[in-house]
């Protein structure tokens, strides 16, 4: 069995991960704790980590079975096939998930342009490009998952390759 990624409708990751774990196909949205401002208050709410993301996992010849649930629109694609994603990156993700909030700081001097491999959180050991650096983040390019992050200078740690 692999892991698959599925495009949802935007804000429908939890409803769509909930429906498809309610008709049998293990479905994983990972999701993070964040300090959201209103008006009149803060709150902590938990938002999905990847927005439109939900990581299911199945048979190849059962994929067509998602589409039963409203809020799915597609599978993700990387070089014309649906995107699989390994055990151990869902395991690595997974245990990030579950681990302390907060890390080290580490002040670092990249440039767009540099390769560096991560050094923590959930997608350590992968090789990222940095593709901006920001006052307060990097936006890096994983090109191995085919995909773009944010994240933010305190405490990431990286190495120049």
């Amino acid at each position: 069995m692999n892991w698959y990624v599925l495009y949802t409708k935007p804000k429908w990751e939890k409803k769509v991960a909930d429906k498809l774990n309610a008709i049998g196909i293990e479905a994983y949205c990972p999701t993070v704790t964040k300090v959201q401002q209103w008006s009149d208050r803060k709150k902590k709410v938990e938002v999905p980590l990847f927005s439109s993301y939900v990581f299911v996992q199945l048979e190849e010849k059962d994929r067509n079975a998602v589409f039963a649930v409203v809020g799915v629109i597609r599978y993700l694609f990387w070089l014309g096939k649906p995107a699989i994603v390994r055990d151990l990156e869902m395991q690595s993700l997974q245990h990030w998930l579950s681990g302390p909030d907060d890390f080290d700081v580490e002040v670092t001097a990249w440039q767009p342009g540099d390769r560096i491999v991560l050094e923590q959180g959930m997608f350590k050991d992968q090789v990222a490009i940095v593709q901006e650096v920001k006052q307060s983040s990097y936006v890096l390019v994983l090109e191995a998952l085919g995909c773009v992050l944010r994240v933010e200078r305190k405490g990431f740690k990286g190495l120049n390759v």
